[in-house]
């Protein structure tokens, strides 16, 4: 950990945010502009839906603004990421969250009024932005002889419109779901109502719940928080997690009737919007945005539970390893292997990355390369930097990573993960328009996954200290329980609190509580003995305010492992396929883009593949012990 002020750190570890504007006095001449440009907002509104030009040239004016307000954005907001006391960058980013209010609220305009067309003209629209004969027939088949028989002369259709072509249809299939104006007026006001469940949960969780305290294995007592919970849950004490795991959930269990009616009310709101907009259900509304069908969903929780059988043998492996009669939840977290690497340098981590994505290509090698060369990573933790790590960027420069590198192994394997965001972003940018770049949150953990597996894979094949591969296997036995099994269990958990809202029941803490302990039963098996406490483990997540999430971690991962294993055992066409679905940004739905990298979700096979991996782990890790 560097001890060091942001000024004493060496250039090659910090990221080049002049990539973006040269200066703040560029940003400052941005903004000026924005608001130049957005005075012509009115104009557009008058001619957007005139006919396929006007639309076009409309959708690029608008396109344009967005451009630029997300520039303002990005560029103050991780300027003020590197010295969060800054109060320039505080200024400067709240300035930009402005102006990105103000022009989101102007164009408001836009989807009701091209909603509003006559059925068929907003469809005649993106027909225009096809290649077509001069009778209007497809190219492909205006072909002398062919099915046009009365003109061999194709027209090119409307190139500026064809980059909002994926857009415009799905406006379009969005269509039966918009109401009429006043109704969408009235939904639109209770949009600050509708999110005081999470309001109320997130002031419950962060400021008034009091965790106490609790001794260390030194005898030396440490107040609880959410981060002390999770450090002392890996204790290799066991009396010291056991009474942590009980003093952390006794502060659930005092406010659990006032969180129970928070989640309940957050349900609720979920089933009231579906019903609003004519869906079947609150998990149809939630999965229509990425046009996923209901029943990729239910084949999800299906296929784990017919899998269920390798988290037993999991848990029962954990057990045998901590050398224990009885295994409780609160023995769930403490490593079952002790990292014995030391320290690692940034450029060796960098150097252990590239080896590990050599499979890759040397075209991606040659991106790593470039992206430690040319100041696209903040390599080190410095006073009053964001924590963490993210990779971010904009459209048109390069993508930029934020670590705070320790030296451990858990620090390689997050520069392979934010790498692997960053690898997508810069492919799909590279290959796609602006307007079909940007990929959804559905795939957006596939790439950087798979580069933590192929990073495991490789470590494994070269790693030759029984020790060292001991704490790789347990590093990724983890990621299986914690982002597949466990996800699935939270979907499921999801899935059925709404089905009971849906139906008429009440939601009380009793019933709550019954469910979830039901479920972490079912889902950890037999060995895994079962109390009380773990019952009440559902009050403290605060994904469950943002319904029908955290499935995706389960599917991104499942996809991530059939990819990586595709490329590792040399499957035709693997590297270049996924290449291909890296630079298709969001040009399509998200379960055609994985097809282009051969994984068919919708069939339930790659979830397969994924516990088939699970126990192959498993069954390696079981010979060290």
């Amino acid at each position: 950990m560097s001890e060091k002020t942001r000024d004493q750190i060496e250039k090659q570890y910090k990221w080049v945010l002049e990539d973006i504007y040269p200066s703040d006095g560029a940003w400052e001449e941005d903004y000026a502009a924005l608001e130049e440009l957005m005075k012509g907002i009115p104009d557009i509104k008058k001619t957007l839906a005139k006919d396929a030009k006007s639309l076009a040239k409309a959708l690029k004016a608008m396109e344009k603004m967005e451009h630029i307000a997300g520039n303002l954005f990005v560029y103050a907001r991780m300027r003020r990421d590197e010295n969060n006391s800054n109060t320039t960058y505080q200024a400067m980013t709240a300035r930009a969250m402005d102006i990105n209010v103000r022009l989101g609220s102007a164009l408001s305009f836009v989807n009701p009024t091209l909603l509003a067309l006559k059925p068929g003209v907003l469809e005649g629209y993106i027909e225009s932005a096809k290649d077509h004969c001069k009778h209007g027939r497809d190219p492909k088949t205006c072909k002398k002889g062919g099915h046009c028989k009365k003109c061999d002369n194709n027209v090119k259709g409307n190139d500026k419109l064809a980059d909002y072509d994926f857009m415009l249809r799905e406006l379009i299939r969005s269509r039966e779901h918009v109401l009429s104006g006043k109704e969408e007026k009235l939904l639109s006001m209770s949009a600050d109502i509708a999110g005081a469940p999470k309001d109320i949960f997130t002031m419950i969780d962060n400021a008034d719940l009091k965790f106490g305290s609790v001794k260390d294995a030194n005898g030396k007592r440490v107040a609880l928080s959410h981060g002390k919970y999770i450090v002392m849950m890996q204790s290799p004490d066991r009396e010291v997690r056991k009474n942590t795991y009980k003093i952390y959930y006794k502060s659930y269990q005092g406010m659990i009737n006032t969180i129970s009616a928070a989640y309940s009310a957050s349900v609720k709101k979920d089933v009231f919007y579906a019903r609003a907009r004519k869906y079947g259900s609150a998990l149809e509304k939630s999965l229509f945005s990425d046009n996923v069908p209901v029943s990729l969903y239910d084949n999800l929780i299906e296929t784990i539970h017919k899998n269920l059988p390798t988290m037993y043998r999991y848990v029962d492996v954990r057990k045998k390893a901590l050398k224990l009669d009885e295994l409780y939840m609160y023995d769930i977290y403490t490593p079952l292997a002790e990292e014995t690497h030391g320290e690692y340098s940034y450029e060796q981590s960098m150097e252990m990355v590239k080896q590990g994505l050599a499979v890759l290509g040397d075209d991606y090698a040659s991106l790593l390369q470039e992206a430690q060369d040319t100041g696209w990573i903040d390599v080190y933790e410095t006073p009053g930097k964001t924590s963490g790590a993210y990779s971010w960027g904009v459209y048109g420069v390069h993508p930029y990573v934020l670590l705070n590198h320790r030296g451990d192994l858990d620090s390689v394997f997050t520069i392979a993960h934010e790498l692997g965001h960053a690898m997508h972003t810069y492919h799909s940018n590279k290959y796609q328009s602006e307007a079909k770049a940007g990929y959804e949150i559905f795939v957006a953990e596939v790439a950087s996954t798979v580069n933590e597996i192929l990073l495991t894979h490789h470590l494994l094949d070269t790693v030759t200290d029984k020790k060292a591969r001991k704490y790789v296997l347990n590093h990724y036995l983890d990621q299986f329980r914690t982002t597949v099994v466990r996800q699935t269990m939270f979907a499921e958990f999801e899935k059925m609190t709404h089905s009971a809202v849906e139906q008429g029941q009440a939601l009380t803490h009793e019933v709550l509580c019954q469910m979830y302990g039901d479920l972490n039963a079912l889902y950890y098996g037999p060995q895994m003995q079962r109390d009380d406490i773990i019952s009440y483990e559902w009050s403290r997540i605060p994904h469950f305010y943002n319904a029908f999430y955290v499935y995706k971690y389960a599917t991104g991962f499942s996809c991530a492992v059939q990819i990586a294993s595709d490329i590792l055992s040399g499957k035709k066409n693997a590297v270049r396929d996924y290449i291909r679905f890296l630079s298709s940004g969001g040009s399509d739905h998200p379960l055609e883009l994985l097809k282009i990298a051969h994984v068919d979700l919708a069939s339930g096979g790659p979830v397969d593949v994924c516990m088939s991996e699970f126990d192959k782990a498993l069954t390696e890790f079981e010979q060290t012990i």
